[in-house]
C-alpha cells in the first residue's frame, strides 16, 4: 500500500492530512477514489462547501469508510481527509442535487 503521495494529478489533490489519516486507518488512494466515485452515501461536509461521502468497508465486523472533499476552481477534487467509522453512523444532511451534478462531471 503507498502512503506517500502520488503523483500530481488533473482530478485529484491530497492534503497532508489526508495521507495522514490514510496511513493511520492503512486506507490506500485507490481505496479513497473508489469511495469518491461510487459512494453508498454522500453528506454535508463540516467544513464550508465539502462533501462527505462513505461507503461500507467489505470487513468481517461491519464498518464504514469516509472521505471529505470539496471541489477547487481548477476543476480538481481536494480530499481534505479520509477515515474509518466503526460501526453504522447516522444519517446526516443529504447533497443537493445541482452540486452532485458538477462533481459527476469532474469525475467522469
Amino acid at each position: 500500500m503507498a502512503l506517500l503521495p502520488s503523483k500530481p494529478s488533473e482530478r485529484y489533490a491530497w492534503t497532508n492530512h489526508a495521507y495522514f489519516k490514510m496511513k493511520q486507518y492503512r486506507l490506500s488512494e485507490s481505496l479513497v477514489k473508489r469511495v469518491i466515485r461510487y459512494p453508498a452515501r454522500i453528506e454535508k461536509g463540516i467544513l464550508e462547501d465539502a462533501i462527505a461521502v462513505m461507503r461500507p468497508a467489505k470487513a468481517k465486523n461491519y464498518s464504514e469508510i469516509w472521505a471529505m472533499y470539496v471541489t477547487t476552481k481548477r476543476g480538481q477534487l481536494r480530499i481534505i481527509t479520509a477515515w474509518r467509522y466503526p460501526g453504522k453512523s447516522p444519517e446526516r444532511d443529504p447533497i443537493p442535487a445541482e452540486i452532485l451534478e458538477e462533481v459527476r462531471r469532474i469525475l467522469f
